[in-house]
């Protein structure tokens, strides 16, 4: 991450790959790197959070948790009149205050194996959210960092 795909390479030679989980936000599709994932719920519903930053749904109580839901469509500036139905849950030990979190999506579409090759730079500056575009013959699909939207 954060690396050309030039230099995305093991030692054999051969492209890295990773697996990524699609979902969808508005009409486009979005990935995050399998490993922060710890699993996917359905939206239940969710505690308001007085004077929260506006990306900030609310919080939850999974399993005993309080868990901050945020939607990414904010943080992103996705436009969308689906009404998300999934959250995305992550490995709270990926972030350093070992908060646990989740992304609300409007439908989680499937985990994919991605080559690094065919991961590209973002065309723009997107913020430090978007970790590249990856290109597949379905069409492109965004990967977002977890990681930096939690800085947001």
């Amino acid at each position: 991450m954060g690396e050309s795909a030039s230099t995305a390479t093991d030692d054999d030679g051969t492209a890295r790959q990773m697996q990524v989980l699609e979902f969808e936000l508005g009409e486009e599709t979005y990935c995050v790197d399998i490993d922060y994932v710890s699993e996917i719920v359905d939206r239940g519903s969710l505690t308001s959070v007085p004077n929260a930053p506006p990306y900030v749904e609310g919080v939850m109580d999974l399993r005993g948790r309080t868990t901050s839901i945020v939607n990414p469509k904010t943080l992103l500036n996705v436009e969308g009149t689906v009404e998300p139905s999934r959250i995305v849950i992550f490995d709270a030990k990926q972030f350093a205050d070992g908060a646990a979190v989740g992304w609300l999506v409007d439908e989680v579409d499937q985990v994919i194996r991605v080559s690094m090759e065919d991961v590209e730079e973002p065309p723009m500056d997107h913020g430090d959210f978007i970790e590249g575009i990856i290109r597949r013959d379905e069409g492109l699909v965004v990967w977002i960092s977890p990681m930096k939207t939690a800085d947001a």
